[in-house]
């Protein structure tokens, strides 16, 4: 949900413009359109004007699918569908689905533990940490995610990348505070050893597997994703991809299943991937710190105990928002300021009034074209 604001740090098309830091592609295999349908969100979608929030939240893209069919497109005077937007903590929600289809093939296990699959991390905290824990965040590690801690280790973490260091070193430093599953502590550390016991599951490194999820979901353009000195991938936060794509992923976590109609997640994955699966996981019950509106699933945000109303949710305002049971999902981008705690939380929870709110008006706008 946080990354640092570091001053080469760019949200949009990092891989031309992020100074230091290295980008590895993403092809785009098999690319197909989205089909679109005539414009159904009016401008007054949410709690006031769509303008309004755009200003507000300083919002650099909005595109709306319905049932797979893309029914609103607005990007920030310069930008258009062709540029790639970072989404910072989101690709943790497209991480999920890697895992998702790992554990669906049978490489993985929700109940192994780190070590089994990476003994680099066998004298570490999350030497018996079972995945599980990991894809909820409630691994109990000795951690905290501060970016704004210019010493923290969250930081240090990202200036692996932003610096071509090795990430994968600062794990195995990682001790213990309490047992797996008793405790919530956000950390994008929980995300990279995840996608690491992924890895060696399945002997595919994270850009291979986009690039393989790309082809499935049929993406229009290639993604990019950073790396570290070691080729190591910030699977935790560092995917650039069109508007449109980042759309795609919400498709899929709507039922398991591609835009076109494509089975890749089984549905009891993505059912239980939007729920929260322990109590102090609900929505409302997360730190202060994070919004009131989400609880927290497996690398998903849901709005909701049952998880009809989830999101993927990255800093300075990358969101995926996805009305399962209607279809109806919602990209907004954002560069919104990240040094002002309030003011981040101030505009994330007006994204998180807003975003159910357009969802809903181009639900049922597309309902009532039906009709007519």
């Amino acid at each position: 949900m946080a990354e640092p604001g570091l001053g080469t740090l760019q949200f949009v098309n990092p891989h031309r413009r992020a100074t230091g830091w290295s980008y590895a592609a993403v092809p785009a295999a098999a690319p197909r359109p989205l089909p679109a349908g005539e414009p159904l969100v009016p401008e007054t979608a949410g709690p006031g004007s769509l303008a309004a929030f755009h200003a507000a939240t300083a919002s650099t893209s909005l595109v709306v699918l319905v049932d797979g069919v893309l029914v609103h497109e607005w990007y920030a005077e310069g930008l258009g569908p062709g540029d790639l937007f970072l989404g910072a903590s989101a690709t943790k929600s497209l991480l999920a689905h890697l895992v998702g289809t790992a554990v669906r093939s049978g490489a993985l296990g929700l109940d192994d533990v780190v070590a089994g699959h990476v003994p680099e991390l066998a004298g570490s905290g999350y030497a018996r940490v079972p995945l599980r824990a990991l894809l909820t965040m409630t691994s109990g590690v000795d951690r905290v995610e501060d970016h704004r801690d210019p010493a923290g280790p969250a930081t240090a973490l990202l200036g692996a990348f932003a610096t071509a260091g090795s990430s994968r070193t600062l794990l195995a430093r990682v001790d213990v505070r309490s047992a797996p599953g008793t405790r919530f502590e956000y950390s994008t550390a929980d995300s990279q050893v995840l996608d690491w016991a992924r890895e060696r599951a399945t002997g595919q490194p994270f850009p291979a597997a986009c690039a393989q999820l790309w082809a499935a979901l049929g993406a229009g353009a290639a993604a990019a994703v950073a790396v570290d000195g070691d080729g190591v991938a910030l699977a935790g936060g560092g995917l650039a991809a069109t508007a449109r794509d980042w759309a795609r992923i919400g498709v899929l976590q709507a039922d398991g299943t591609a835009p076109d109609g494509q089975r890749l997640l089984g549905a009891a994955w993505v059912d239980a991937a939007s729920r929260p699966s322990l109590p102090f996981l609900r929505p409302g019950r997360l730190p202060d710190t994070l919004s009131a509106h989400v609880g927290f699933g497996h690398h998903w945000w849901p709005l909701d105990d049952a998880g009809h109303r989830v999101a993927a949710d990255g800093s300075r305002g990358q969101f995926v928002y996805v009305d399962r049971p209607r279809r109806v999902v919602v990209v907004k981008t954002s560069a919104w300021p990240y040094a002002d705690p309030a003011h981040d939380r101030h505009c994330r929870d007006l994204s998180y009034r807003t975003l159910p709110a357009v969802a809903d008006a181009a639900f049922r706008a597309t309902r009532e074209r039906i009709m007519q």
